[in-house]
């Protein structure tokens, strides 16, 4: 009698287990399934650390635009500083370089350049024998300067050609006479690189300039992802693409400077080979105007984020959402828009975000009724369930989640057993709650197999493993970053050729999610324990 209540009981836990696990499917997707998706990054949105060599044969290439640089005169050995971080004078007085002393650069050409402060403010110069100041709001010819380098040295010249020089009076002056040397002289500066980080489509097409960014472009655009790719990805179970793309795309093929067009093609191209390989897309507005958080992948010329701030910057981004869903609306292959990738949580006001995503929402509405509509939760600190509580649109919607265990010095001093713990235990929970929120889907749209340990590719195996198994119960399913990569651990297709990630992606019937395992693992002990 024991023994068949055990199994009854095995029997029970074991249904459980497979309802719960097979209980959310995605519309528009075969088989009652779920996402299984890789994010075509680095492709039509530019990341230059997933493709360094793009930024090879930029001339000045450690000046791009938003590089943090310092200056030092040598002669007096002191640095130059826009007093209180800009808006007034500008002096040659200080021995240690703080943020006053550091200046982003706007690149007009690759030796003519802006100075930006650390208040926002340009350094500008109204003409010979004048003091420089930091005053001006936006930059023009009276803010322009044209600099002659001699390695980690420079001579600033206005467009009359007098000189900058750090006057005996500790003032920066336009008032040096004659031709500077690179001897020790009151002209000649040290150049100093704080950081040169951003190198997004921003800095790739005003590094090269139009023509030359064009053609680099475009043979980047054309062999970066392909057909084959798609093959590849259908051969391994991939049934959806997220593709970032750039809110330029909607003036493709003539978008404003310094953008390069030729992506809405390449978009068009995806979508044809997605429906020959009953693949879906997700479009994802990666880049929005004025930038949503500062970063390379958002367009930020400067690491800025200007999108909240700018009732036009916004206006722009629902135009772009309105030519993407008109244009692919009721394309066999389209699965989703998102809105917008990444918005900061330090920089974005969750109202504004709110109020952005609901006419979002009503824009792809106008187009499709199934399409599904996705909200990126904001990035830092902040909780998923405060767009649960937005009420963002009534059907199809989803919140994107990325989970990485990079990022934040929480994950610096994990070990491999703390890393796949932490997924099991506090991503597994994150997700069983959602799952079981009044609400949008859950999605993990972005995911890597890398984390901060020096790890065997047994080792690797495992966090691959338990990451698949615990994302694999979102109710919307999950995208890997990326396709392709030059850093390996990022890059899907090198993780399955080289068997870092195992889990049988082709077989549904394989499949078993998170929540399913534990089920699985219970009920076998129930049934072995008595």
């Amino acid at each position: 009698m024991e023994i068949a209540l055990c199994r009854w009981g095995f029997l029970f836990l074991l249904c459980l287990g497979l309802s719960f696990s097979v209980g959310f499917s995605v519309e528009g997707l075969h088989g009652n399934s779920r996402v299984r998706g890789v994010n075509l990054g680095g492709w039509l949105v530019i990341e230059g650390w997933i493709k360094p060599t793009l930024f090879d044969d930029i001339p000045n290439s450690d000046m791009l635009d938003g590089t943090e640089v310092q200056l030092k005169s040598v002669i007096g050995n002191k640095y130059v500083s826009a007093d209180n971080g800009g808006g007034g004078a500008v002096a040659v007085d200080r021995d240690i370089p703080l943020a006053w002393e550091t200046f982003r650069l706007w690149r007009v050409s690759e030796s003519i350049f802006q100075f930006r402060t650390s208040g926002g403010q340009f350094l500008t110069c109204a003409g010979d024998g004048d003091n420089v100041t930091a005053a001006a709001e936006l930059p023009s010819d009276t803010e322009t300067f044209y600099l002659e380098r001699n390695n980690n040295q420079i001579h600033i010249k206005l467009k009359t050609g007098m000189y900058l020089q750090a006057s005996n009076a500790n003032q920066l002056t336009a008032d040096y006479p004659g031709q500077p040397g690179w001897d020790d002289n009151a002209a000649t500066f040290e150049l100093i690189i704080v950081s040169n980080n951003l190198h997004g489509d921003y800095q790739f097409a005003n590094g090269y300039g139009r023509d030359k960014a064009e053609e680099v472009y475009k043979k980047h655009r054309n062999n970066f992802i392909t057909v084959e790719d798609f093959n590849f990805l259908y051969k391994h179970g991939i049934n959806t693409v997220r593709i970032p793309v750039g809110w330029w795309i909607a003036y493709d093929p003539n978008p404003p400077p310094p953008f390069i067009g030729g992506s809405l093609q390449a978009l068009d191209n995806a979508f044809s080979w997605a429906q020959e390989y009953n693949i879906k897309c997700i479009i994802d507005l990666h880049a929005a105007p004025g930038s949503q958080n500062g970063m390379e992948h958002s367009s930020s010329r400067d690491g800025t984020t200007g999108w909240p701030t700018s009732s036009d910057h916004i206006s722009q981004t629902l135009n772009a959402i309105d030519f993407l869903a008109s244009r692919y609306a009721q394309h066999p292959s389209l699965l989703g828009i998102e809105l917008l990738n990444e918005p900061s949580a330090a920089l974005v006001p969750l109202d504004t975000l709110t109020s952005y995503y609901k006419q979002g929402y009503t824009i792809v509405r106008k187009y499709s009724s199934t399409a599904y509509v996705i909200f990126c939760q904001r990035i830092g600190n902040a909780d998923p369930l405060e767009l649960y509580q937005a009420n963002l649109g009534d059907a199809n919607t989803v919140i994107d989640l990325h989970y990485y265990n990079l990022f934040d010095t929480f994950f610096a001093n994990m070990s491999s057993i703390d890393n796949i713990q932490y997924i099991y235990k506090s991503r597994g929970t994150q997700l069983q709650s959602l799952n079981g929120a009044n609400g949008p889907l859950v999605f993990i749209g972005e995911w890597v197999n890398e984390w901060n340990v020096n790890g065997s590719q047994t080792d690797y195996q495992d966090f691959g493993r338990a990451q698949l198994e615990v994302y694999d119960a979102a109710s919307f399913g999950w995208a890997y970053w990326t396709l392709k990569n030059e850093r390996k651990h990022w890059d899907f297709e090198w993780n399955i050729r080289n068997n870092y990630l195992q889990l049988q992606l082709g077989c549904s019937s394989c499949r078993r999610s998170w929540s399913y395992a534990m089920f699985l693992g219970l009920a076998f002990g129930f049934y072995y324990g008595g």
